[in-house]
């Protein structure tokens, strides 16, 4: 990495850092709101919004271009939500008030079964509770998540998430060989796996995501197949007073050898898909999905 690269990394985070302390006075609802709008106009003037409003248009062929521009815009305004909300995570989470969970008929059954399984869920609303709020709740769970290129903001994130965790016994591993290994000897161990679905594996299937073939993670599948995993669907949504609500949703079984794991990926698919129409505004579009 070049100097001149750490150099604006340091700016970068150095500015974030001040943002934040300037936003120290006031209250969390007005911070948040604030970061979110920043997060909106600062976003509609980089190349991102270009690419959140194609992809949205291939999700929505049907909407008007002032139907498309209001779900990226909210789109925006959600991911400046989850950055004040990362800085005070571990205080997120015990607010009783923020995070409201359906499905917890699912989660019982789970923990009664006293079995590993494999929740996942996709980057809509604040994905970032997820796993400390499994953890919280004694269900040890290890995470694969991807890197940030800068590596101030890479590290700082990393901290917010473990600082969250009520326990040792949960782990975030970044993406890679290491973290493969990581994830068997989680499953070996009894841990349960928390993923995010939705995004591209330049290394992965060619899988049906809305109509279209693209490169999909399904490894994961592997692991389920031979250890006899259930798939838990963990829906995550921001609702329209700001507070987060979890589902747990049936789970999957994937015990079935007639049945492919490309097959069983394009179920999750349906899952997630639905998720994503339900809500649009919550959804990561951002991200280069369909390319």
């Amino acid at each position: 990495m070049t100097f001149l690269i750490s150099i604006r990394y340091f700016l970068e985070f150095l500015l974030f850092k001040i943002i934040i302390f300037i936003l120290f006075p006031f209250s969390q609802k007005v911070s948040s709101k604030i970061i979110s709008y920043s997060f909106m106009f600062l976003g509609k003037l980089s190349k991102y919004n270009k690419i959140a409003k194609n992809n949205c248009k291939m999700v929505f062929p049907y909407l008007n271009e002032r139907e498309i521009t209001k779900i990226i815009n909210n789109s925006w305004q959600n991911l400046g939500h989850n950055l004040f909300e990362l800085t005070i995570l571990k205080k997120l989470l015990k607010d009783k008030n923020k995070i409201e969970i359906k499905g917890l008929e699912v989660l019982e059954k789970i923990r009664k079964e006293n079995l590993p399984v494999i929740f996942f869920s996709i980057h809509s609303s604040n994905w970032e509770v997820c796993v400390p709020f499994l953890d919280q709740n004694n269900f040890e769970t290890g995470a694969i998540y991807r890197h940030i290129n800068n590596f101030f903001f890479n590290r700082y994130i990393y901290k917010q998430r473990t600082d969250a965790l009520k326990t040792n016994n949960s782990f975030y591993t970044p993406k890679g060989k290491v973290s493969a290994k990581e994830i068997l000897e989680g499953v070996i161990n009894s841990k349960n796996i928390f993923l995010l679905v939705d995004q591209k594996d330049s290394a992965g299937n060619e899988v049906s995501f809305f109509g279209k073939k693209v490169k999909t993670q399904i490894g994961f599948l592997k692991i389920a197949r031979k250890y006899k995993l259930k798939l838990v669907p963990m829906k995550n949504i921001r609702l329209p007073n700001n507070k987060l609500q979890i589902t747990f949703e049936k789970p999957l079984l994937h015990n079935n050898d007639e049945i492919s794991d490309e097959k069983k990926m394009l179920e999750i698919n349906s899952i997630i898909e639905k998720w994503i129409r339900e809500n649009p505004d919550n959804w990561f579009w951002q991200h280069k999905r369909f390319n």
